[in-house]
């Protein structure tokens, strides 16, 4: 084997660990949390949002969670260590079960898409999606749900 087509192998296979390694990590977040249901409350452990990595400690931007009362999953975003949003994975146009991609929850049947914050910003969906009240409580994320 030449000198030049080793090193070019070489760099090839450094470059595909790379981009699996940070495909996977990309990916943590497509794995669903399993949220409990405590009264009229979906209650997620803020945990959920952490990726370690040794003594570092990154954050996930959302959580998909579910649980087996609830007939579509819900989105947690976090925007910061205080604030977070619940989405409804629901769309508005024809009820599809939607998708999250990054910054983004997006409806496989016909393209609607919403930010994450639940607006609408591509239909046909006319309406935003649904949200519910978040509590912070020590480690733990409360979201009611009355009236799902």
């Amino acid at each position: 084997m030449k000198r030049k087509d080793f090193i070019k192998g070489c760099g090839m296979a450094c470059l595909g660990g790379f981009g699996i390694t940070t495909l996977i990590s990309g990916c943590s977040s497509l794995v669903p949390a399993t949220g409990e249901i405590a009264g009229d409350n979906l209650v997620v452990e803020m945990k959920d949002f952490e990726l370690r990595q040794g003594k570092n400690v990154q954050f996930k931007r959302y959580i998909v969670v579910s649980n087996d009362l609830l007939r579509y999953p819900i989105c947690i975003y976090r925007h910061d260590e205080l604030n977070y949003s619940a989405l409804w994975m629901q769309c508005t146009h024809q009820g599809t079960e939607l998708q999250a991609f990054g910054d983004r929850l997006q409806c496989p049947a016909h393209g609607s898409e919403f930010d994450n914050k639940g607006r609408m910003t591509n239909g046909p969906a006319e309406a935003n999606l649904r949200t519910f009240p978040i509590t912070i409580e020590k480690t733990r994320i409360k979201i009611s749900l009355k009236a799902v």
